[in-house]
């Protein structure tokens, strides 16, 4: 049984719902607290045991190659400064065991589309997509539960969550068998439904473990509008030669593409920040709500 290793991260979106904030800079480094979104991805990765990041990049990306490159001047000058706990939080951003490869996606043609970007690193091999828009905190790393699962099935796990019925149109939406409590087999899968067409109200949010056969299916994916090739309809061909399942996953999401879900994030992790949780807290009750 081959091990999950690689993660794919497509970082190549434009950020428009934070504009002016994105003009510049990717979203993906937007900061929540005192990390970027996509730090918090990585980390959540790492800790399923991945030791190969695949990141698919675009213009104007390159600070994201930059936060996770060795900083020679900083690193002096703290280590000069004599400030230990400051380099060490620098030295903590990336493991030494795990690697970075940055891939360039030339035009945006789709989620599908930057996923099979990644297909000549990863090759023939199991892998996990996590979108940093989506920050997913729990006990366990949500990419290491489904990491698991994969073990146990072999087969490509969607991460899922129950949503308002009213949300579905934002989201794609599965239609499934359940297995057990937090597991089901999908029998299909339709993008952004309206509500009255959903085959349920569960959604798939922004974790994927795939079989390497997703590759073969999105290369023969008929593209959309504008041209876009869609993770959701290459899943739907996966699944005529290999079962698909859902799984609900154990944590917390903050839908961090949305102005609402990012200051949630930042308020709800501020309040679980060792350095700041009680003077945030004193703060917030000050405030005439």
């Amino acid at each position: 049984m081959k091990k999950i290793t690689k993660a794919v991260f497509p970082v190549a979106g434009l950020g428009t719902r934070f504009l002016p904030a994105t003009k510049a800079s990717p979203k993906e480094m937007l900061p929540v607290v005192d990390k970027p979104l996509i730090q918090y991805a990585v980390e959540e990765a790492v800790a399923a045991g991945i030791t190969e990041l695949i990141f698919i990049t675009g213009r104007n990306k390159r600070s994201i190659e930059d936060h996770f490159d060795k900083a020679y001047e900083l690193e002096s000058e703290l280590e000069a400064a004599n400030k230990q706990k400051l380099l060490n939080v620098v030295h903590s951003i990336l493991p030494k065991e795990v690697s970075c490869i940055f891939i360039r996606q030339s035009q945006a043609l789709g989620l599908g589309h930057a996923v099979l970007c990644a297909k000549p690193v990863v090759g023939d091999e199991p892998f996990a997509v996590l979108l940093a828009d989506d920050l997913l905190c729990g006990d366990v790393s949500i990419t290491r539960q489904m990491v698991n699962v994969y073990e146990k099935h072999q087969c490509s796990i969607l991460g899922i969550e129950t949503v308002a019925p009213e949300e579905t149109s934002s989201y794609g939406v599965v239609d499934a068998v359940p297995e057990s409590d937090d597991l089901l087999e999908v029998k299909g899968m339709v993008e952004k439904p309206k509500p009255e067409e959903a085959p349920s109200n569960l959604a798939v949010v922004g974790r994927y473990v795939l079989t390497p056969r997703i590759f073969d299916c999105l290369e023969h994916v008929q593209p959309g509008k504008g041209g876009e090739i869609q993770l959701t309809d290459g899943i739907s061909a996966l699944m005529k030669y290999e079962k698909v399942k859902a799984y609900r996953y154990k944590g917390k999401r903050y839908d961090c593409g949305s102005k609402l879900g990012f200051m949630q994030a930042n308020v709800e992790l501020g309040l679980q920040h060792p350095e700041i949780a009680a003077s945030f807290k004193d703060y917030l009750k000050t405030l005439k709500l």
